[in-house]
């Protein structure tokens, strides 16, 4: 029987192609579906249907998603991190470009030329005005970089090659994050050390707790006079009244953002796009096909790639017949699964264990067949979340 995934936006076909018509079928309707896969949908709780096994984004931020909901009903929540950070990238070394040197400023004032007709007077005004649109160049100023992941670290290359002293700050950086940086990126070892030093500052976090309204009037007080603050991230994790305050009193010269806000539409300080980070065909390919890969491996083989709410497991397929189950982070309850299989005489062939915050997942490999009273009985236990026999048992 073929599996049902709900697609709640418009998917990159070169990622739905990932999922065989004869196992899958995709429609943006579907009463029980088995999996959700969506991009900018607004999901809500009472949306995902009790058949939910997974839900996944073709894009990096999960705020669209109730993701604390899903880990209590057991369903991980995929995500492609990476996937669209040269899309990115190349749009923060843009903001870098139109925060220095008075390209939009110079583009708006050619369009008030248009009635101009006669080439000569149009050059002569041109010339005469042309140092009202004096910028400056990025060559041997410090652009600091705050977020050090897969997008943050490929802008501290970026910003090097553009001949930019780099200072970088990730409290939580991962060890395959700091292999990925250059030595030539300092670190600051705090943020507010990081805002000091700065000519440019770029923010590339994800929407947390602790990262909402991280960008306050307090760290916008002790910035450079003269810094350009960039924000391709996400809009909640910059207090916007803070940078209005800022942009007032000069403590700021420029804000570059992707996020418009009716505050800062029609300044001249601000420069705003439309939400375009990672608008662009390869991005959108390139994250459809990873969040569609680890969707499918879930499905078929219970391995979970890019969660942001469960533990990272892969096991390879050692028998045709699998039981994922997710558990609340307690002791005892995987023994007292594993008690249930040996008192029906079930072998263990593999398997493999762990744990993320509040969850515990697991995978295990059985020699036969298990009867639906027995996943019954698993399944009712105390700190069982969900059981699923994943793969052909004959």
């Amino acid at each position: 029987m073929a599996r049902q995934v709900l697609t709640l936006n418009q998917i990159s076909l070169k990622g739905l192609e990932r999922l065989p018509r004869d196992c899958y079928e995709l429609a943006s309707e579907f009463s029980h579906p088995d999996a959700i896969l969506l991009r900018s949908h607004k999901l809500q709780e009472a949306d995902i249907a009790d058949s939910v096994l997974a839900i996944a984004r073709a894009g990096a931020g999960v705020n669209n998603i109730p993701v604390a909901a899903c880990t209590k009903r057991g369903i991980p929540v995929f995500n492609s991190p990476g996937a669209n950070a040269n899309a990115v990238k190349e749009l923060v070394a843009t903001g870098l470009l139109l925060g220095s040197r008075g390209v939009v400023e110079g583009i708006n004032y050619v369009h008030t030329l248009s009635g101009v007709r006669d080439e000569a007077e149009l050059n002569k005004t041109l010339e005469a005005q042309k140092k009202r649109f004096k910028g400056s160049e990025l060559v041997g100023k410090t652009l600091g970089v705050v977020g050090l992941g897969a997008i943050g670290s490929m802008v501290a290359e970026m910003a090097l090659t553009f001949g930019m002293k780099v200072v970088g700050y990730d409290p939580a950086l991962s060890v395959e994050a700091a292999w990925r940086l250059s030595s030539q990126v300092r670190k600051a070892d705090t943020l507010s050390a990081l805002f000091t030093r700065c000519d440019y500052i770029s923010l590339h976090l994800p929407v947390l707790d602790s990262t909402r309204g991280l960008i306050n009037a307090e760290l916008l007080g002790v910035v450079r006079p003269d810094t350009c603050l960039l924000n391709f991230a996400r809009q909640e994790i910059v207090d916007e009244t803070a940078v209005l305050e800022a942009l007032d009193d000069g403590n700021l010269r420029k804000y570059v953002a992707d996020f418009p806000a009716p505050a800062l539409i029609g300044r001249d300080d601000v420069i705003l796009m439309p939400h375009i980070g990672a608008s662009t065909d390869e991005a959108e390919d390139n994250c459809a096909i990873m969040v569609t890969d680890q969707l499918r491996d879930f499905l078929e083989n219970g391995n979970i790639h890019n969660s942001v709410n469960f533990p990272a497991l892969q096991l390879e397929r050692v028998s045709g017949c699998r039981l994922s189950v997710t558990n609340e982070n307690i002791p005892r309850v995987l023994g007292s699964v594993l008690s249930i299989l040996a008192d029906e005489n079930i072998n263990v062939i593999d398997m493999l264990n762990r744990s993320r915050d509040e969850v515990a997942y697991n995978l295990i490999d059985i020699s036969t067949h298990i009867a639906d009273e027995v996943l019954h009985k698993m399944r009712s236990m105390e700190g069982v979340i969900n059981v699923r026999l994943i793969g052909d048992c004959a």
